[in-house]
């Protein structure tokens, strides 16, 4: 899912970016990446919600180039969510781990910025990766723009996180080199990844802003986790 756009991955970034994207008071800089469950909602909460598909896309997506189109983008009240791979996003600003030489497809930009401008940081911000606007599905009729919270689960654990990149129109389940290493999924974006087992569950209309603050992802999300398991509505939209 790696191959990707870049004319195609900004002029989406415009339509989903949020609003307020560099609104909101300055942050202390990202703390380093932390293996801990950043949730007091289970994963098997989480998971027993998702267990049924109420189809809001109108077709179907890839996980690859060379795979057939078999992952419906499912839509329960507050949330959409899906159950996939995870191929490794290290674009963004360039680090140790992300960059040219480690990562053959590598690009210095995200589909959204930090509030200084600059592209995110891969290795150090938990983000996912949403498909493009297209006739399969349009993430902005469902609240799903640069900024959303998500919460991706994988084998027990719970990480939280952004939308913070734009893939492919046809293809999905891509998620940063913080989020994979969260979860205890190999990151490497050479070989690392994995085949299946990953579900995001994107909450809607509640983007975090400033997009790198992590604290605020967290508390954001746990709210929303909360209320999309126990009743209630996980967003304001719908």
């Amino acid at each position: 899912m790696r191959v990707r756009s870049l004319t195609l991955a900004a002029a989406s970034a415009a339509l989903l970016a949020p609003t307020t994207l560099h609104a909101g008071p300055p942050v202390a800089p990202e703390g380093p990446a932390t293996h801990r469950e950043e949730a007091d909602v289970a994963a098997a909460d989480l998971l027993s919600k998702v267990r049924d598909c109420t189809s809001v896309s109108r077709g179907l997506y890839r996980t690859d180039r060379n795979t057939s189109a078999t992952i419906p983008v499912c839509g329960m009240p507050g949330a959409v969510f899906w159950k996939a791979d995870m191929d490794i996003d290290c674009d963004g600003q360039p680090t140790d781990r992300c960059n040219r030489r480690t990562d053959p497809y590598f690009s210095a930009t995200t589909a959204f910025r930090q509030t200084d401008g600059r592209h995110l940081n891969a290795e150090r911000l938990p983000y996912i990766v949403v498909p493009a606007p297209s006739g399969i599905w349009d993430p902005r009729a469902h609240g799903v723009r640069g900024g959303s919270v998500a919460a991706v689960v994988y084998r027990g654990r719970v990480q939280y996180a952004v939308v913070g990149d734009v893939g492919p129109r046809d293809m999905i389940g891509e998620a940063s080199y913080a989020t994979a290493e969260a979860l205890g999924i190999p990151a490497d974006p050479n070989d690392g990844g994995t085949a299946s087992e990953v579900t995001y569950i994107v909450f809607e209309d509640e983007p975090v802003t400033p997009i790198e603050n992590r604290a605020a992802t967290v508390t954001t999300g746990e709210r929303l986790a909360r209320e999309f398991v126990h009743g209630g509505q996980a967003g304001r939209g719908k």
